[in-house]
């Protein structure tokens, strides 16, 4: 069996990422279903000498020299995807390399990040004299916001003070992301024949309703995330055309900002509104970490720019302070024929690396 090597060269950091998320792009890991993907993150650690931990299907470890008395630095991502689309004109397991990009399945979200985020933990592991452990993570259910991933492993966890989540930034730094909450409502009216007067349609008082919230405006508007959204996701009534329903019921999508908690917007949508509103869960709050952060800092230092980001991640239920950054880009995220460039997983190792030493 191989020793450890206590230094990689860029070439081969990039060539082990490349290999890595061939083979986990051939395997399907939709949440829930993420054991076989979990098991090839235990080879691959296996094979440089590294001991993991594993809790349900998420692969964890700490640095060689980790310390009991040291806060730790966690690299977290993701390895389930979403299911493909029907618009897919490759085989979304079948790994092509061409014309500098790598197509695949999850290639993008979040693929790109877990494998750079392996190479950056390979290439910490053994080193001494470190200020903080490091700490790597690989979870599931991401894409579900399920209860069986990070959630559930985190207080397995040493002592947290910073989580740096891998997710399609362009490695630049999300600082701030909006959490959601998703309410399901009805209006309540008196069901009639269609042919006679009825002045408590329940259609008719819904829609009233909901032109009111949809122009609604938060009187706090975040500096990095800008104004809560809400979002009208669907609607559902009636179902025979000479019927009047007794009532009427529909989904908002509302993005909230660091100004409020999900609870809070929640109160506020409700004080707008008639209808009755159930929200789905409070569990996925925005976060947001301080542009004044050392790893920020670290960041900007070597160029990297910062901004607030619309798409929630694991960062909504990571109980600590967190910064989003990672290889690729969020609009090819649960797209067809999703892809990496060769090239955004070389800069994102190195970017990964320039920042840590700077912090670690």
């Amino acid at each position: 069996m191989q020793e450890l090597k206590s230094v990689y060269s860029k070439e081969e950091l990039l060539n082990n990422a490349v290999e890595l998320l061939t083979k986990l792009i051939e395997i399907p890991s939709f949440s829930k279903d993420e054991f076989n993907t979990s098991l090839e993150i235990e080879n691959f650690f296996k094979k440089h000498q590294i001991p993991t931990k594993r809790f349900k299907n998420n692969i964890w470890a700490v640095n060689k020299n980790f310390d009991v008395f040291k806060p730790s630095i966690l690299l977290n991502t993701h390895h389930d995807t979403v299911k493909p689309n029907k618009a897919y004109t490759l085989d979304p397991f079948l790994p092509i390399e061409k014309d500098g990009k790598l197509f695949g399945l999850g290639s993008n979200d979040a693929g790109a990040s877990l494998v750079s985020m392996a190479q950056v933990f390979l290439y910490f592991y053994d080193k001494e004299d470190l200020q903080y452990n490091l700490v790597i993570a690989l979870t599931a259910e991401e894409e579900i916001s399920g209860f069986d991933g990070i959630e559930a492993l985190f207080p397995q966890l040493p002592n947290i003070e910073l989580a740096i989540v891998g997710e399609p930034t362009q490695m630049n730094l999300a600082i701030a992301e909006k959490g959601l909450l998703v309410i399901d409502g009805e209006m309540k009216g008196t069901p009639s024949h269609a042919a006679h007067p009825n002045a408590d349609n329940s259609i008719v008082k819904c829609m009233e309703d909901l032109r009111n919230i949809l122009n609604f405006k938060f009187p706090k508007v975040s500096d990095y995330l800008g104004e809560v959204k809400i979002t009208l996701s669907g609607i559902h009534a009636g179902v025979q055309h000479n019927v009047v329903p007794e009532s009427c019921a529909f989904t908002l999508d509302v993005r909230v900002t660091d100004e409020y908690s999900n609870k809070e917007a929640f109160e506020i949508i409700q004080s707008q509104m008639k209808s009755k509103l159930t929200a789905r869960s409070f569990r996925l709050n925005s976060s947001k970490i301080e542009l004044e952060h050392p790893f920020v800092q670290a960041g900007l230092e070597i160029g990297r720019i910062t901004y607030g980001s619309p798409t929630s991640s694991d960062q909504a239920i990571i109980p600590c302070i967190s910064v989003k950054i990672g290889p690729g880009d969020s609009r090819r995220s649960h797209t067809a024929d999703e892809y990496i460039y060769i090239d955004e997983i070389k800069e994102g190792i190195e970017i990964y690396i320039q920042i840590l030493e700077k912090v670690l």
